[in-house]
C-alpha cells in the first residue's frame, strides 16, 4: 500500500481544538446573567399605588412609561426629560401597529403631573393608556 501516509505516528503537529475551557466559561456566563436578569428589569425604584381590579390578560409585552418619585420619565429604561416626551414618544411609535401604553407611576407622585403625562402621552396619538397599581393585599 505504497502511496498512503501512516496517521498513527505523532511526529506531525496536533490539529484538534480543544473546546472545553470555552465551554467551561461559557456556562459561567450564562448562569451569571440567569442570576443577574431579573435583577435589571426593575431597575427603577417606584411605589405602586394600591388599587383593587382584574389584571390585563397577557399579550405581548407593554410598553412601560415609568415615573420616578422626583418626576423623571423613563421610556422603557430610557430617562427623557418631560419636555422631550411628546416627540419621543411619536419617533417610538412610528412604525408600531399597538398604539398602547402602560404608565408606571410612584404612588407619591401629584395628580396634576400624571394628568399633565396623560395629556402628553395623547397629543402623541397614543389612545390606549393604562395605570399600572399593585393589588390591595400587597
Amino acid at each position: 500500500m505504497a502511496g498512503f501516509k501512516n496517521f498513527s505516528d505523532d511526529s506531525g503537529p496536533m490539529a484538534d481544538i480543544n473546546i472545553t475551557p470555552f465551554v467551561d466559561v461559557m456556562l459561567v456566563l450564562l448562569v451569571i446573567f440567569m442570576v443577574t436578569a431579573p435583577m435589571l428589569e426593575s431597575g427603577i425604584p417606584i411605589q405602586l399605588p394600591k388599587a383593587s381590579g382584574k389584571a390585563l390578560p397577557k399579550g405581548e409585552a407593554p410598553v412601560t412609561l415609568n415615573i420616578s418619585k422626583d418626576s423623571k420619565l423613563f421610556l422603557e429604561k430610557e430617562e427623557i426629560p418631560f419636555s422631550l416626551l411628546n416627540k419621543k414618544l411619536q419617533q417610538f411609535y412610528k412604525n408600531k401597529s399597538n398604539q398602547e401604553i402602560y404608565i408606571r407611576a410612584d404612588s407619591s407622585l401629584t395628580y396634576g403631573f400624571v394628568a399633565q403625562v396623560m395629556a402628553t402621552i395623547k397629543n402623541a396619538g397614543i389612545n390606549k393608556i393604562g395605570l399600572v397599581t399593585l393589588p390591595p393585599g400587597q
